[in-house]
């Protein structure tokens, strides 16, 4: 590093050179704004950085080496010259037949990895057939109700060669508990099973609002899965602690940051509150995070999000096993950002978004389809968008070297700056009794929803330019192709169903479900009881009923 009289050359010299260059040129021409911000954090962006703005930096403990604490440079020695991240399409609609076709089509692109949507009856537990189902089934994802359709959709599919990403929440452990059974029939030992599940209820409470259960047999049922899956199925993530969420409704980098982190702390709370050994379940725990717009401030999310992750297991938990403190994490392209208007932009939105997450080292991608924000992404749009982290893969150079930014004075200022931010808000959170005790005082709410108000306030006063929406507007008749489930499709699904309940042995369905409900009286980890219920073909929605019977349901304004 530069010795104290080199850097204080540096500041005379680029005063020297804002005075005798850059004041002229401005005075003449002046600059584009008075000030330049990040994309949602609002971190003013000087004209210029030099050593002088990384002073503190050290690189052994602030950088270290990829594979090396504090992993901040990746929790991989090798990098993507060992591994690609996995490509993943976030694909489910309709069907359990339709969202087979669509995974061996992406399958048979090159795809590396399936990531699997459900529809709304489904992440709230309910059945196809269910009243409150009506109209909603294989309209957001694939309608799963019973085992007979999780061995549909991965017909011909091995589950031991493919890794397995479901967005599902709040009846995670019985989607999971069909997973395993399809893997059971399948012959594929546990031990191999790889993939995530969500099972992210603190972000539900804060941001999403799909949740069944009140928070306190919530935590039970996440703990649960953290310790049958430490034993018997090792390779599977039993939790993406997401932030993507959070920032689709309207956070700041920094406040992604900082809420996920926090959820993930009280996870792991609850986790060695319920006996359970941090290092244990710890390796297990995956995170989720949003690709948003500004290249340099996203970069520099991961990169601070991996150094404080270390720090926070190594210095809060006492983790002793180096897995335990590496942030692992999912990206997903930043929906919230794609316009209906001249759908062909969002291509290279996607594109961008894409880059900051492969520049700052995510292990696992889903690039969005252009016309995700009018309807259910077509087969071509989700080959346009599996296309666009190919050619990332194969012809950007992106995954060429490792933490290819690391270095840049304005990179590792802007990394300090949203790790120093973030840290101010786990502080805040940490005095307000923790994430539970945050989000019931709605204070984590407040705080999204002001960044959010805030930032549509300078959307429609032009002070913030979406390109086509505000600025640089076409009149234009948008016509193209949508993805449509209809009424048709749910008749199908409700017919199946039916189908499955009546081919099936109800005594022995009955009995397993009966055999839940005293394990959900008791204390007994209800993973194997789950798993016995379904593989008798008891549906999503009876279970999810046994579990709403004996813990209730959680009212929206009540204390979390």
């Amino acid at each position: 590093m530069f010795d104290p009289d080199e850097l204080e050359e540096i500041r005379e010299g680029k005063t020297e050179w804002e005075e005798t260059h850059v004041e002229p040129v401005v005075e003449r021409f002046g600059e584009r704004k008075e000030t330049f911000t990040t994309d949602t954090g609002g971190q003013e962006v000087d004209r210029l950085y030099t050593p002088a703005d990384v002073v503190d930096l050290d690189y052994e403990d602030d950088l270290g080496y990829p594979g090396d604490e504090p992993y901040t440079r990746g929790v991989y020695s090798t990098g993507y010259r060992g591994r690609l991240w996995t490509m993943r399409q976030y694909a489910g609609f309709s069907t359990p037949e339709d969202t087979n076709e669509r995974f061996h089509y992406l399958l048979d692109q090159g795809q590396t990895g399936l990531s699997m949507a459900f529809d709304l009856p489904t992440q709230m537990g309910h059945d196809s057939d269910a009243p409150m189902s009506a109209g909603e089934v294989g309209k957001a994802g694939v309608a799963i109700d019973s085992l007979d359709d999780m061995e549909t959709v991965f017909d011909g599919i091995p589950l031991d060669e493919v890794s397995t990403s479901m967005t599902i929440n709040a009846p995670a452990s019985v989607l999971l508990a069909l997973y395993i059974a399809v893997g059971d029939r399948q012959g594929v030992d546990r031990e191999e099973l790889r993939g995530t599940i969500q099972n992210d209820l603190l972000k539900e409470y804060t941001a999403r609002n799909t949740y069944i259960y009140p928070p306190e047999p919530s935590m039970r049922i996440i703990t649960d899965i953290f310790e049958f899956c430490a034993e018997e199925t090792p390779k599977f993530n039993t939790i993406s602690i997401s932030g993507y969420h959070i920032r689709e409704a309207g956070a700041t980098a920094a406040q992604e940051l900082a809420f996920t982190l926090a959820d993930g702390i009280e996870y792991v709370e609850a986790a060695i509150d319920a006996g359970l050994d941090v290092d244990e379940f710890a390796p297990q725990l995956s995170f989720f995070f949003n690709g948003h717009n500004n290249i340099f401030e996203e970069v520099a999310k991961f990169r601070a999000a991996r150094r404080m992750w270390h720090d926070i297991m190594d210095e809060r938990f006492d983790a002793q096993n180096p897995k335990s403190k590496q942030l692992k994490f999912h990206t997903q392209t930043a929906g919230s950002m794609l316009t209906a208007q001249q759908i062909e932009n969002n291509v290279v939105r996607v594109a961008y978004q894409a880059l900051a997450a492969v520049l700052g080292g995510t292990q696992s991608l889903h690039t969005n389809g252009k016309d995700e924000a009018l309807a259910l992404p077509t087969e071509e749009s989700v080959r346009t968008a599996l296309r666009t982290q190919q050619i990332l893969a194969h012809e950007s150079g992106a995954a060429d070297t490792i933490d290819p930014l690391a270095g840049s004075y304005y990179v590792e200022s802007l990394t300090d700056q949203v790790e120093a931010e973030a840290y101010e808000l786990l502080e805040e959170v940490d005095e307000r009794g923790g994430m539970l005790e945050a989000i019931e005082q709605q204070w984590v709410q407040r705080q999204i929803q002001d960044t959010a108000f805030e930032r549509q306030k300078e959307i429609e006063a032009g002070e913030r330019i979406i390109v086509g929406v505000n600025e640089f507007e076409v009149d234009e008749d948008v016509e193209m192709d949508v993805q449509e489930v209809t009424a048709e499709d749910e008749r199908r699904q409700i017919a199946r169903l039916e189908s499955t309940r009546s081919e099936r042995d109800d005594e022995a369905a009955e009995a397993k479900l009966e055999t839940l409900r005293e394990a959900a009286r008791g204390d007994d980890n209800l993973m194997p009881y789950i798993i016995d219920a379904v593989k008798a073909y008891a549906t999503v929605g009876e279970v999810c009923n046994v579990l709403r019977d004996e813990f209730g349901e959680f009212q929206p304004g009540s204390a979390v």
